[in-house]
């Protein structure tokens, strides 16, 4: 009853009441919006790292939430606060490994996906259809370079605007819009054909992840961070 009664709440009434003294409705901003962060922090950091670099977001939003002063969406302050974040973990990854052992996990992640063979069958069952496409458009995204791969990611896949995106990334909309045209061009023709509705569905983060993420963040924010 209590997530029924607050869920007409608009972010900036939930914020102010979670300044006032009302922390439990964090909670619901962070239900509201795991969908969005996991996308962001997804285009930056692998899966095995992204539930760490979400916790420490929300953690990063709550403590720092007498920052945000409404001349933004929520959403979008939020957005940009995870990226930093796993731009952040991503520079201490790179600070303790050499450029070899990148360009070699590079190499072997790409070769493996290349040896994958390709069903040339239509799956029977749309759903699996559809499962197969999300997978093979995830490993094209992925293959993308970081720059490319963030705004394909933010614009097509989560579906932000330009404004946002490059809100969130701290670039200009041209630049934006650059970036976007070349991400495109770098998935091939053939892929991005059979992408359709699929790529709405692409990178889910299913309700158990989701209430793994709240409850870590919870326990964290009670016990001061």
């Amino acid at each position: 009853m209590f997530m029924l009664a607050t869920s007409t709440l608009t972010d900036a009434d939930i914020v102010r009441r979670v300044q006032a003294g009302e922390g439990e409705l964090f909670e619901i901003l962070m239900r509201r919006h795991n969908q969005r962060i996991y996308r962001a922090a997804r285009a930056v950091v692998r899966e095995d790292e992204v539930e760490d670099v979400m916790q420490q977001a929300y953690v990063n939003a709550y403590t720092h939430l007498h920052q945000f002063e409404e001349r933004s969406q929520f959403s979008t302050w939020l957005v940009r606060i995870a990226l930093n974040e796993a731009f952040a973990r991503r520079r201490k990854q790179q600070a303790l490994a050499s450029l070899t052992d990148v360009e070699s996990d590079f190499s072997r992640d790409r070769a493996a996906s290349m040896e994958e063979p390709q069903s040339t069958q239509p799956d029977p069952e749309r759903q699996a259809y559809a499962q197969e496409l999300q997978r093979v458009l995830e490993q094209a995204v992925d293959m993308l370079p970081d720059t490319y791969r963030t705004v394909f990611m933010l614009r097509d896949i989560e579906g932000l605007s330009t404004s946002e995106t490059g809100e969130g990334l701290g670039l200009g909309e041209e630049a934006v819009k650059t970036r976007l045209h070349r991400a495109r061009a770098m998935i091939r023709q053939s892929i991005r054909g059979r992408i359709g509705d699929a790529a709405a569905g692409a990178f889910q983060f299913h309700a158990p992840r989701c209430d793994r993420v709240v409850a870590a963040v919870l326990g964290r924010i009670r016990q001061g961070g």
